[in-house]
């Protein structure tokens, strides 16, 4: 299998947990500047809430995926306020015909002193244990 991980955060904390995930499947994790230009089965897609949805540019990566270099996405990241971004990654993704894998990691993560310190050790950990049980159920 072949791996890719692209992260979007502003605060940093989605980039910690995008490298627990890179690190586990051995590949590096990138910014979503950087498209992906080669086949992969599965991408891990790192990102948050920002104003109660995802960012724009999230949704203009997810629009510029190929459907023949992907075969799925993996939902991945943190937020303060509100849970899972699954929902409305996997609405930008079913419109470029990409199918979303129904599992995904979730943490809380730092915002203006809520969740102070997060996501902590433990979560990256949970992060990089998640992406490793992933990676063995597919070799």
């Amino acid at each position: 299998m072949k791996y890719a991980v692209r992260f979007y955060t502003k605060t940093g904390n989605t980039k910690k947990l995008a490298e627990a995930v890179a690190r586990e499947l051995g590949v590096e994790a990138l910014p979503i500047s950087e498209p992906i230009t080669e086949k992969v089965d599965v991408l891990f897609l790192g990102n948050s809430y920002y104003a109660f949805s995802i960012d724009p540019e999230v949704r203009q990566f997810i629009a510029s995926l190929d459907k023949n270099l992907v075969g799925k996405i993996i939902n991945f990241g943190s937020a303060a306020m509100l849970n899972s971004t699954y929902k409305k990654v996997k609405a930008e993704a079913d419109k470029v015909g990409i199918v979303m894998d129904e599992r995904e990691f979730h943490c809380k993560g730092e915002f203006k002193g809520i969740h102070k310190g997060r996501p902590n050790a433990d979560d990256i950990k949970a992060a990089a244990a998640f992406a490793k049980e992933i990676k063995e159920e597919n070799c």
